[in-house]
């Protein structure tokens, strides 16, 4: 599986989860209408501020998950994007000297 697919499920999971909340949410609010526990305009009020404080730490979670994903990616082995230009730096650099080599041998 590669990283962008890996993002992308993560992303989907985490608009699917922000999609149950935010349904859930709403379900609730309307039970507590019927039982007369709030009224609308308190219900609504209730899930407007419920979610403004769940977008605010969804940043924080957002910043969590990339810690996290790139914690497994080094736990895996997988390269840092730097570490991979660096190599290919390397890898263009030996091959160059590998064809002055080759070019004086043939001379």
């Amino acid at each position: 599986m590669d990283t962008n697919s890996l993002l992308r499920q993560m992303l989907m999971i985490g608009i699917g989860t922000t999609s149950l909340v935010a349904e859930r949410l709403r379900q609730v609010s309307e039970e507590w209408v019927r039982d007369g526990k709030f009224n609308p305009e308190q219900a609504s009020r209730f899930v407007d501020e419920v979610m403004a404080q769940f977008s605010t730490d969804s940043t924080g979670f957002e910043e969590q998950m990339n810690r996290q994903l790139r914690n497994v990616l080094q736990d895996l082995g997988v390269p840092r994007q730097n570490e991979m230009d660096e190599l290919r730096g390397r890898i263009d650099r030996l091959e160059r000297q590998v064809r002055d080599l080759e070019n004086k041998l043939w001379k």
